[in-house]
């Protein structure tokens, strides 16, 4: 089958949209992620023996179910608001229900026979951080927030952020790359907007929905077109004994660090 690195889904009848799979196309993520468009009402249930889980609310208001908590979350959309997240390990069962038309999730998930204490996460786990502000002339101003990564959640095998780029800006910038794979899931605060998502040599034109799957070791910097803002969820697999905590520049851009944009 032939391997891809960029793709263009759409929801289903269901409300189900595939990322990636343990097979098909972009069987080398080692992830399952999709999103799912739920109608109000609608309750979906998440449990993998094998597989731990995190579910991302990305707009709307759900209620979430699990090991006999309960929890009521909202968020008006990526843009404005931070995340909610529920991560699990395998074995549990996870339950959402909408409480508003059209309200959207999406839920990575991995193998993992590890047994850990279920997390939610709320906005103010993961407050937003500047980056490069004041750098590489002023181009690639961006906001981050790290969910949870090797350093908070040791006992996972996945990276969960978020980032939102300034209007024109560049982000995974500078050029870098890591041995895990990772996919970017974007999301433009117009449905027109676009931008430009590179991995290696190639190029795609980042659309609001669609995704890119970076084998390891291929670099991967984006950008947006002026006029729009850009989400991306950020979303790493780790490998088996070589956990990703940092990320190794192009040494040919380095020089930039000390580029004032003059």
């Amino acid at each position: 089958m032939e391997k891809k690195v960029f793709g263009y889904p759409e929801f289903d009848v269901h409300g189900e949209k595939v990322l990636t799979a343990y097979d098909g196309p972009y069987y080398d993520m080692l992830m399952d992620i999709r999103v799912y468009r739920m109608k109000s009402g609608e309750t979906r249930n998440f449990k993998h023996d094998s597989e731990e889980t995190a579910v991302l609310l990305q707009k709307g208001k759900i209620a979430l179910e699990w090991e006999g908590n309960t929890q009521t979350v909202s968020r008006k959309d990526v843009f404005t608001e931070g995340p909610w997240v529920l991560h699990a390990s395998g074995g549990v069962d996870i339950f959402v229900q909408a409480l508003e038309e059209g309200s959207e999730i999406l839920v990575q998930r991995t193998h993992n026979t590890g047994r850990f204490a279920s997390k939610l996460y709320s906005p103010d786990d993961s407050p937003w951080k500047d980056v490069c502000r004041g750098k590489f002339g002023d181009t690639a101003n961006r906001v981050v927030n790290t969910i949870f990564d090797y350093n908070t959640a040791p006992y996972s095998n996945m990276v969960l952020g978020e980032v939102l780029n300034d209007r024109g800006n560049w982000s995974g910038y500078i050029p870098h790359h890591h041995p895990q794979p990772e996919v970017y899931y974007f999301l433009f605060d117009r449905p027109e907007g676009f931008g430009a998502s590179f991995v290696g040599e190639d190029v795609y034109k980042s659309t609001d929905g669609s995704f890119s799957a970076i084998p390891g070791g291929v670099t991967h910097p984006q950008v947006c077109a002026p006029g729009y803002v850009m989400y991306t969820c950020w979303m790493i697999r780790h490998l088996e004994g070589r956990p990703w905590n940092a990320r190794i520049d192009d040494e040919r851009y380095v020089w930039l660090y000390d580029w004032k944009g003059e």
